[in-house]
């Protein structure tokens, strides 16, 4: 498959192909830069009679995005997926990412069976995910977040999903200030790694981490 990106400058063509097709599935994920956890990847696809007004999670407060997230589910299809910390440390984090993405886009795809035939599939960034229906066309979308309604509600999903799971996992390691920074790489976070060690769901070829194993 032939890779489509839609850069910064190409708003008029992105529009036109939001336009041109009313079901589309719109893909992000979260935790790629994160010292622990999975990377975790949401897929949306709105229905016909729902809210489609939604930005970039990165812009809205965490009771925001919760209660977001609560109506995405409730009103569009959708599917969430996650890569381990064991899948990051043996394919690397973009295919781990990417993995993630299949997973949530394939979801998606078996809830849509029978309702609803997708026609396009947008996903955040560069890169297009492997091992989908060819019959469905990709398209990458650089800043797709803040640009495309159904990337920034998988955005939504996505960033919720991750922190959820991290705050249950800063419950079973406490001391590394997981339920503040959710696992990204802030001082605080690597000062408690040197002083406390690593943790299974620390990521061991990340910087940050791998000098304490």
């Amino acid at each position: 498959m032939s890779k489509k990106i839609f850069s910064i400058d190409q708003k008029d063509q992105l529009e036109q192909l939001v336009f041109s097709f009313s079901d589309l599935i719109g893909v992000d994920e979260a935790g790629r830069g994160c010292l622990a956890g999975p990377v975790v990847a949401a897929a949306v696809l709105f229905s016909p009679d729902g809210p489609r007004r939604y930005r970039d999670s990165k812009t809205l407060s965490a009771k925001r995005r919760a209660a977001l997230s609560d109506e995405i589910k409730q009103h569009h299809i959708y599917g969430i997926g996650f890569a381990s910390v064991e899948e990051i440390t043996k394919i690397n984090i973009l295919w781990a990412a990417l993995l993630a993405m299949n997973r949530a886009v394939k979801t998606v795809l078996e809830k849509a069976e029978g309702v609803v035939q997708p026609q396009y599939i947008l996903v955040d960034g560069n890169q297009i995910i492997p091992k989908l229906p060819e019959s469905i066309p990709q398209a990458a979308v650089i800043k797709g977040d803040d640009r495309v309604a159904q990337i920034a509600a998988a955005s939504i999903l996505a960033k919720v999903a991750r922190d959820n799971w991290v705050i249950e996992a800063a419950k079973e390691y406490p001391g590394y200030g997981l339920e503040s920074h959710k696992g990204y790489s802030t001082k605080l976070h690597k000062d408690s790694i040197a002083q406390l060690g690593v943790t299974p769901i620390h990521r061991p070829t990340f910087a940050g981490v791998k000098e304490h194993l």
